[in-house]
């Protein structure tokens, strides 16, 4: 096995850095443990007054009449985390962001894996919000589940995309689970001042312009039409580096947006995205641990304020602080990020129309790995398949 895939975790680092689940806490919802583990007496004091608002334990009950009971928190646990973007509170929300963490027996590290936003699964029925069965895009089943009685109910929503995860994967429960609304996430990477991190690739923002305003439209483009690429005007741009670049707030949160090819650029999927959100999320768990955070407790209270506004955790009856000990000890930079890959599914897959979404090619390889997921097996599993794993964040 090649050097890097041992740096990035596939054995027990013997050096210990930084506590892992500050970067899953960075789209899940628990940045809110970065000062916990005894490292701060007031951190631990500022992580309370914030975690009664954001815990919601109905998240994790998807069908059983009441709660199961409060469980330890032991490996290895599998962790849901769902990054929505809502316009409006009255908007149905779709899942853009659909990640799993997973961590071993033996708490040592952590694997991140991604669902793709157009992922063409079964949705489950649901009596609450009325859904029917069906084969459909796995981003909508928030958006579906969470329309109860002409209100939107989130918490709902989850649980059929949760489901509909479970369906794919074969996870039958998860151990903790955190949705994160995208419309506060910005408040939290300001909180930040921002995150440092490579660009692996040039990418033009299709939203904003250089100086980080929004694109105008065209004028045969209106808000309610559909165009594939509706602005105009100078763009925000991205340049490959090598070594991490400096990202303010709103530079960052468009980088990790991006998923479209321009012409005369480098083509760009869905895939891509997924690889910057995890790197993002990497980039946000470094600037969270470091010094210059875990000591000022005026750039904490921020942090926990914004973050306190955007996130919903659910822990199995454990709440956040009891999470942050129990992986306190898990090594950030050893994380493994993991890349399955996808195509286009057709109705007519001889000429590539009547697209349905995306699926998994090949489904064998990412039906093994939700198998060695399941099992626990997952380090073996990708010592025989190192092509999956990302190198590159």
């Amino acid at each position: 096995m090649s050097e890097p895939l041992v740096g990035a975790g596939l054995t027990k680092s013997a050096k210990r850095r930084a506590p892992l689940w500050a970067r899953l806490s960075a789209v899940g919802g628990c940045l809110l443990m970065i000062a916990s583990g005894g490292t701060l007496v007031t951190g631990q004091a500022l992580v309370a007054k914030y975690t009664g608002g954001i815990t919601n334990e109905d998240l994790l009950n998807t069908g059983a009449a009441q709660a199961s009971p409060k469980k330890d928190i032991k490996g290895p646990l599998t962790i849901l985390l769902v990054g929505i973007d809502p316009r409006k509170d009255s908007t149905p929300p779709l899942a853009d962001s659909i990640i799993i963490a997973h961590i071993p027996a033996d708490m040592s590290t952590a694997y991140l894996f991604s669902m793709p936003r157009d992922l063409y699964v079964e949705i489950p029925a649901d009596a609450k919000s009325n859904t029917r069965a069906r084969r459909a895009k796995i981003n909508s089943a928030m958006a579906d589940g969470s329309q109860v009685n002409g209100k939107i109910d989130v918490t709902n929503g989850f649980k059929v995309l949760s489901k509909a995860v479970s369906g794919v994967t074969g996870i039958k429960e998860f151990d903790a689970a955190a949705i994160i609304n995208f419309g506060g996430f910005k408040d939290i990477v300001e909180a930040l001042g921002g995150v440092s991190m490579v660009i692996d690739m040039d990418v033009k923002s299709e939203h904003l312009t250089p100086e980080g305003k929004q694109r105008p439209r065209l004028p045969n483009c209106p808000v309610t039409s559909k165009c594939e690429h509706p602005y105009t005007g100078p763009q925000a741009y991205y340049k490959k580096s090598t070594k991490p670049v400096r990202l303010q707030p709103w530079q960052a949160l468009d980088y990790v947006r991006q998923r479209y090819e321009f012409k005369g650029g480098p083509p760009m999927t869905d895939y891509d995205r997924q690889r910057h959100q995890q790197q993002f999320i990497k980039a946000m768990a470094k600037e969270a641990m470091s010094k210059d955070i875990v000591t000022d407790v005026g750039k904490m209270t921020k942090i926990l304020d914004a973050a306190g506004k955007s996130l919903t955790f659910a822990g199995g009856g454990n709440g956040p602080i009891e999470w942050a000990l129990a992986l306190k000890d898990l090594n950030v930079d050893d994380m493994v990020t993991v890349k399955l890959r996808g195509g286009g599914k057709f109705e007519n897959p001889s000429n590539n129309t009547g697209y349905l979404g995306e699926e998994f090619i090949p489904s064998q390889v990412a039906d093994e790995f939700f198998a060695a997921v399941r099992t626990d097996r997952v380090a073996p599993f990708l010592l025989d398949h190192p092509e999956i794993v990302n190198m590159d964040n």
